[in-house]
């Protein structure tokens, strides 16, 4: 293997630590917090091992598209949006899914719903999340 080789190996290795730091960041938020009951605890772990799971499963199933079309992802860097990537983030995707809303209103005694339309950046991520468009247009039906 070559020194470019090795080093490319090295930087693109999976670390568990990174999950772990990402339960610890901002990304899961693993704060300090008072669970009387240790039955809670366990639940709560549980639960946000199962978002880590799903926050690194993502960025892989996007990267692997990716990769086998030979695309790139771009508009999803925040004000720069002609920049391109072909190993976006889970950080960098729902960053550019923000501002999507689901609103209620009630008038008359009748709920009416109403959800954010997706931008063509938004799309190709679900797209590429292999999240059918249809799912996201049967919330409000």
């Amino acid at each position: 293997m070559s020194l470019a080789q090795g080093v490319a190996a090295y930087r693109s290795e999976y670390l568990i630590e990174q999950g772990f730091g990402r339960l610890k960041g901002r990304a899961l938020s693993l704060t300090p917090l008072f669970l009387r009951d240790a039955q809670r605890v366990v639940a709560l772990l549980c639960l946000l091992s199962i978002a880590l799971r799903v926050w690194v499963l993502l960025p892989c199933v996007v990267r692997r598209h990716l990769r086998q079309t030979g695309a790139t992802r771009k508009g999803i860097y925040p004000g720069q949006p002609g920049r391109q990537t072909a190993q976006p983030t889970t950080e960098m995707m729902l960053g550019a899914l923000r501002g999507v809303t689901l609103s209620r209103i009630t008038i008359d005694g009748k709920r009416i719903y109403r959800l954010t339309p997706l931008n063509a950046v938004q799309k190709r991520i679900l797209t590429l999340m292999e999240v059918p468009l249809e799912s996201y247009d049967r919330l409000v039906t």
